[in-house]
């Protein structure tokens, strides 16, 4: 584990799925102070939020050096926002590609949202860092998860609110092997072993089945990419990969 490395704050978009879960890691092994917040949008997978609530207190157990630096966690409720979508992530509806190619579990603009939100929490908390696991390397196609998308984003919010916010998605071009590698190289095998009982990714939100990467249904979108991951990771060895080498 290295040493903290900013002397400043962060806030971290914690849903207690495995990328936030890592993200949440990696902002405590970076940062002095660290909150999480965390949307119930209606979302399917609701047992999320439970998981939340497990992982922030068993990685402060398991990784008592990052102890000190959790701050508080603060949960929004975004009902309203959630069924506007009316998707496979707050509906009985199947997994699929619409007709405009995009999955059936994508919100239209969701992680703009959680932004907003996030900023305006980060603001009144003094919190300079927003810290979301979006991803272009291995994502399900939501046009929010783009870093071009989220650089316009952090432009936007800091003219409209007269900050200087970064936003970091230090998952942003790893796949889904190299998140597990990098959890290792952040916290060791207890923190992977952690990721594996603790959080939650399935889409059906099922927690019964425990497979070799954790639990879940095994066949939503989610799962598979879990799964894919789990399998690469373990394929190479479970490699280490220090914080250094990631690229927020």
């Amino acid at each position: 584990m290295g040493p903290m490395t900013e002397d400043t704050g962060a806030l971290v978009l914690f849903s207690g799925g495995q990328d936030s879960s890592v993200c949440l890691a990696w902002a405590l092994d970076r940062y002095a102070r660290v909150e999480t917040v965390g949307f119930d949008y209606g979302q399917r997978h609701a047992v999320e939020l439970q998981a939340r609530e497990t992982v922030r207190a068993k990685m402060a157990e398991a990784l008592p050096e990052w102890a000190p630096r959790l701050g508080p966690d603060h949960m929004l409720e975004l009902h309203g926002f959630g069924a506007i979508g009316e998707t496979a992530m707050t509906g009985e509806r199947a997994f699929e590609i619409t007709s405009k190619g995009l999955p059936s579990t994508y919100v239209p603009g969701r992680n703009l949202v959680f932004l907003t939100y996030a900023a305006a929490l980060a603001d009144r908390r003094g919190l300079t860092v927003l810290v979301g696991g979006m991803c272009e390397t291995d994502f399900s196609g939501y046009p929010d998860c783009r870093r071009e998308s989220l650089d316009a984003m952090e432009r936007a919010l800091n003219l409209g609110m007269a900050q200087d916010f970064r936003i970091e998605t230090p998952l942003m071009w790893l796949t889904k092997a190299e998140t597990w590698a990098l959890a290792k190289g952040l916290g060791g095998e207890p923190l992977v072993d952690l990721i594996l009982e603790e959080s939650h990714t399935c889409y059906r939100g099922e927690r019964e089945a425990r497979h070799a990467w954790g639990y879940g249904c095994g066949t939503c979108p989610a799962c598979e990419l879990r799964a894919r991951g789990w399998e690469g990771f373990v394929a190479e060895e479970r490699p280490v990969m220090r914080p250094s080498a990631v690229k927020a």
